[in-house]
C-alpha cells in the first residue's frame, strides 16, 4: 500500500505548548508587578527590599512597572520610605495613609490590599513570608478569590508570561513549580534572606499614587491596646548574621551542641541546627535552620554533621561560603558545600575553635 492510502494518525499532543490558550480578555487588565512593603513601627523589614530586587526582575521580564504597596498612618512619616523603596527599584508606590493604618490589624490591611488591587489591578502581588505577611496574603487572596503559593524558593516567569513559582513540598524531599493559570493576580510569598538583598542607587525617585480608604474605626472589630514587644526577639539573629555555624545528628548527643557556640563565639557569629535537633529536644526551633525554619546567607556558613537533605539546602545555599564537615563521604551536603571535610564533626570543632583562637589573638596583637 502506499502511503496515500495509509490511515493518517491525529497529531500528538506537544506538552504544555500544544495547548497555549490565549488569555481571556479580562487577564489583559492586569498589569505589573507588585511588592508589599512591610513597614511596623518605623521600620521596613528587610524581606520587604529583598522582594523588590526580584520583582524588580520580573517586571522587566514582562516589560512592566514595578510598584511598592506602603500602608501606614501619615504621609509626612511615610516619605522617607517612600524614597527608599524608590531607590530599591520601584517606579512607583501606592500609598494609602490612614489614622485606622496605624498598627496591622488583618480587617483595615486586607480591605486596603483589596481596594487596591481592584482598582489598579496588578498582574503579580508578592509579600514576604513573615508572621504579617503570611496573614495577610491569605486574607488578600482569600477576598480576591485568586491563587497564593506560600514560601517560595524561586521566582520566574515562563513563556506564556505566567509567574512560575518553584517552593518545597512533601517535607522539603521536592521542589514544585506552581502556575496560577485561571486566576489574576498571580500571589506569591517568599521568606526573608532568600533572595538576595538589591543595591541601592541613591537618589532614584518614582511616582506616589494615594489612595483613600473608606473605612472607620468603629467597623473593625479588633482593636490594638498597646504593643508590647517581644523581650526574646533578638534571642536570635540567624538570618542576618554574617557567620553562621550549625550542627546536625553527627554531633550524636546534645551537649556537643556546645561545640557549635564555642566556634561561633570566636568568629563572633551565630549558631544554629538541623530540624532533627529540635524534633529531639536538643535545640529551640528559633535556631533550626532550613525550609521550615530560618533561611540564612551568611558570608560564611559552617555544618558540623548535618547531611544536608534538600530541605536544609534550601535554606543554606545563598551562603557566600559553605564549609561541610562530615564522616560520610556521600553525604548530601558535599554536593553544594565549597569546602568539605570528611572527619569526625567532634574533633574537627574544638581545633577549628582553637586555631581561629590563636589566630585572632596573633590579629589583635598585632594591630
Amino acid at each position: 500500500m502506499s502511503d496515500a492510502g495509509k490511515p493518517t494518525a491525529p497529531p500528538r499532543p506537544a506538552g504544555r505548548a500544544a495547548m497555549k490558550k490565549e488569555l481571556p480578555d479580562h487577564f489583559k487588565a492586569y498589569r505589573h508587578v507588585w511588592v508589599f512593603v512591610e513597614y511596623e513601627h518605623g521600620a521596613i523589614h528587610p524581606v520587604s527590599l529583598e522582594l523588590l530586587g526580584e520583582g524588580r526582575k520580573l517586571a522587566d521580564k514582562l516589560g512592566a512597572e514595578l510598584a511598592g504597596v506602603l500602608l501606614g498612618e501619615d504621609r509626612a512619616a511615610l516619605l522617607p520610605e517612600i524614597a527608599t523603596v524608590c531607590e530599591y527599584g520601584a517606579d512607583l508606590v501606592y500609598l494609602v495613609a490612614q489614622p485606622i493604618l496605624a498598627h496591622y490589624r488583618n480587617e483595615p490591611f486586607t480591605r486596603a490590599m483589596t481596594d487596591l488591587v481592584n482598582t489598579y489591578k496588578p498582574e503579580i502581588v508578592l509579600l514576604g513570608a513573615t508572621v504579617l505577611g503570611r496573614d495577610l496574603a491569605g486574607s488578600v487572596a482569600t477576598t480576591l478569590q485568586t491563587g497564593l503559593t506560600a514560601d517560595c524558593t524561586e521566582l520566574a516567569i515562563d513563556d506564556e508570561r505566567s509567574l512560575a513559582a518553584t517552593r518545597p513540598t512533601f517535607g522539603g524531599s521536592l521542589l514544585c513549580t506552581i502556575h496560577t493559570l485561571n486566576y489574576r493576580p498571580q500571589m506569591a510569598t517568599v521568606r526573608p534572606r532568600v533572595m538576595p538583598m538589591p543595591p541601592r542607587v541613591p537618589g532614584r525617585t518614582g511616582r506616589v499614587i494615594e489612595h483613600p480608604l473608606d473605612l472607620r474605626e468603629e467597623d473593625v472589630v479588633t482593636k490594638v491596646l498597646r504593643f508590647l514587644p517581644d523581650r526574646d526577639s533578638t534571642k536570635s539573629q540567624l538570618a542576618y548574621a554574617d557567620i553562621v555555624v550549625a550542627g546536625g545528628l553527627g554531633l550524636r548527643s546534645p551537649e556537643n551542641l556546645q561545640l557549635v557556640r564555642n566556634l561561633a563565639d570566636v568568629l563572633g557569629g551565630d549558631w544554629g541546627g538541623s530540624r532533627p535537633l529540635v524534633q529531639k529536644g536538643w535545640m529551640s526551633s528559633d535556631r533550626q535552620i532550613g525550609q521550615t525554619g530560618k533561611t540564612i546567607r551568611p558570608k560564611l556558613y559552617i555544618a558540623a554533621g548535618i547531611s544536608g537533605a534538600i530541605q536544609h539546602r534550601v535554606g543554606v545555599e545563598g551562603a557566600d561560603l559553605i564549609v561541610a564537615i562530615n564522616t560520610d563521604p556521600h553525604a548530601p551536603i558535599f554536593d553544594f558545600a565549597h569546602i568539605g571535610i570528611i572527619a569526625d564533626a567532634t574533633e574537627i570543632l574544638p581545633a577549628l575553635t582553637e586555631a581561629f583562637r590563636k589566630r585572632l589573638t596573633v590579629n589583635r596583637l598585632a594591630g
